[in-house]
């Protein structure tokens, strides 16, 4: 009986043990549920760790990871983050962290009574404010008033007593009891003989009254009493910093062309009635310190700030920006992690990962009971291997088992793959001229030697430069590509802007893509004409903002509810067989 009851008190102080090391795991990372486009490296920038350390809490997640799973993310104990529980509100989360609602609110503007919700990560701010329902400190008394015993007992310790049986005993909480007696703090054990006091209980209206308001507000009712007012600008001031001299002439170039299109933007907006107040800076050099500019007086007075070119300039720009409640418009570089953690950036070039994923869900749409057929390059293709690598999971995730065959492949044996009754598609594995000067001549005898098959070749962005010498290659082969970005001299757009810049500048913009006047003008009209629009609304509104830009496309959506936005916008250009050039735009 001995032996049982010693066996049984062993399986109890393990599974006590066990329960701690979950308690204390659990306590030193968070959950994170992973988005569509979400990458290791997003995730990691996200909440300031490294891809190492949530490797470690996650073997195998350096292979492979998908939309839907769950990570443990490090706690590193830098900034705090919160994973909501289920039934968990925000009023909950105000008291368990001692900050406001307003403190929360700020910390992640891309929370709402909408999106709180189980499994949602949200920071929670350092330094906070109290939460809202605790008491203002009384004025102490200039008289004191008659001392009143602190104990209204004395205990002694019996054997076996615990301070949970204690304060049972005298019908008072645990804490209470601990509070009486600070020593027991760092006590395992009670001590047989000693003397405790026991205090006076906390009437229990009065320790309802500390803990609860009168009424438990709302989520609701929280996120509207904490919203910012919505005002609408009289005159927005826009600020352009960007390198126009002291580098090379290339750079300085394409920086003056992209000015040159926002200015047109600018003139556009104001010949409707827009007031706008435009400064332009120079940021000089990749090594040039921003910190004489960014204390110019008026830059904090700026409702909206465009750039840098150069991503050194990035962090103390986007810093600058961050603590004076600027946004930032990023339309460069797309290597830069700022956009994870900084509310106020907008990142006009979309990161490979989101990217990628909104290639992969439009082709599926495109052609989802389609023959695909992988041609194998030997040049170029390290670029585009992720690209490739994810389609395929992509497509076997769907039950689509795609072909693969070499680039020297000749028309008779690419013509073995082909699927009657069914559209078939070849995706070359690298984007280089070479490639397709090697497949273009094959693929076009395929299609005249088999004129009642339904035959496609999908590419990459980068076909828009070789566009002038494939293109009648790419009508014949009924092309599609994929960009982010797209204008061509047939799309009337295209020939109207060309036109107008002609103009006002007496030249043509250089030759290469993406095209900086028009990436200027779209920028500077899509922002200034919403800043307009929907004033200090402007991030609760972009959605309805429907623009048709030249060039660029605009699908912003903010990358988690303390970080930036990004720039979704994906088109398919396609080059019909009726030798029309359509440019299919995703919702």
């Amino acid at each position: 009986m001995k032996l049982i009851r010693r066996l049984i008190g062993t399986l109890l102080l393990a599974g006590t043990c066990c329960f701690q090391a979950l308690a204390q795991e659990s306590a030193s990372y968070i959950l994170h549920t992973i988005e569509k486009g979400q990458s290791l490296y997003s995730i990691a920038s996200m909440y300031g760790v490294s891809q190492a350390d949530i490797v470690r809490l996650n073997p195998g997640a350096d292979d492979k990871i998908y939309a839907g799973q769950t990570l443990r993310i490090p706690n590193t104990g830098g900034a705090t983050y919160h994973t909501i529980a289920p039934g968990e509100t925000l009023y909950q989360l105000t008291r368990k962290y001692g900050v406001s609602a307003q403190a929360i609110c700020n910390a992640n503007p891309g929370l709402s009574a909408n999106n709180f919700r189980f499994g949602q990560v949200i920071l929670i701010p350092a330094g906070g404010e109290k939460a809202e329902t605790a008491r203002p400190e009384e004025p102490k008394a200039d008289i004191q008033g008659p001392v009143e015993p602190k104990c209204r007992e004395m205990h002694k310790v019996k054997r076996r007593e615990t301070v949970y049986s204690i304060s049972r005993k005298y019908g008072i909480t645990e804490d209470e009891l601990i509070a009486a007696n600070p020593e027991l703090k760092d006590k395992d054990k009670l001590d047989r003989g000693s003397w405790l006091c026991i205090p006076y209980p906390v009437a229990k209206e009065e320790q309802q009254q500390e803990t609860q308001p009168e009424r438990i507000p709302t989520d609701t009712e929280l996120f509207q009493a904490n919203a910012k007012k919505a005002e609408r600008y009289k005159s927005i001031r826009a600020a352009l910093v960007l390198p126009f001299y002291d580098v090379a002439r290339s750079e300085s170039a394409r920086m003056v062309e992209y000015y040159e299109g926002f200015l047109m933007a600018v003139d556009s907006l104001k010949r409707t009635g827009t007031s706008i107040d435009l400064y332009a800076y120079n940021s000089g050099s990749e090594k040039s310190s921003l910190n004489s500019l960014l204390a110019r007086p008026e830059m904090k007075e700026m409702d909206i700030i465009f750039g840098p070119l150069y991503q050194s300039h990035i962090k103390p720009l986007a810093d600058f920006a961050k603590q004076n409640d600027i946004r930032l418009v990023i339309p460069f570089t797309s290597k830069d992690n700022t956009v994870f953690r900084n509310p106020q950036v907008y990142q006009i070039n979309t990161p490979q990962s989101y990217l990628y994923s909104e290639v992969y869900e439009h082709f599926i749409r495109q052609f989802a009971k389609a023959n695909i057929i992988f041609i194998e390059a030997t040049q170029g293709a390290k670029d585009k291997a992720d690209f490739i690598k994810g389609l395929k999971e992509e497509l076997r995730g769907k039950g689509i088992a795609p072909k693969t065959i070499n680039e020297n492949a000749t028309a008779a044996s690419l013509a073995s793959l082909l699927a009657e009754g069914r559209e078939n598609v070849f995706i070359p594995t690298s984007g280089s001229n070479l490639t397709l000067i090697k497949i273009l001549p094959q693929l076009t005898l395929l299609v005249r030697d088999n004129p009642e098959q339904s035959i496609h070749l999908f590419g990459y962005p980068e076909w828009q430069t070789y566009t002038k010498d494939h293109l009648e290659a790419f009508f014949e082969l009924d092309t599609y590509f994929y960009s982010s970005f797209y204008t061509n001299n047939l799309l009337p757009a295209s020939v109207r802007f060309n036109r107008r810049y002609q103009q006002w500048y007496g030249k043509d913009m250089e030759e290469r893509y993406p095209k900086f006047g028009m990436l200027g003008f779209d920028t500077g009209y899509f922002f200034l004409k919403g800043l307009s629009a929907y004033g200090t609304e402007f991030e609760k509104d972009i959605q309805q903002l429907n623009l048709v830009p030249i060039q660029t496309g605009f699908k912003f959506q903010r990358v988690n509810n303390w970080g930036g936005f990004i720039n979704r916008k994906v088109f398919f250009v396609h080059f019909t067989k009726n030798f029309e050039l359509i440019k299919l735009d995703f919702d």
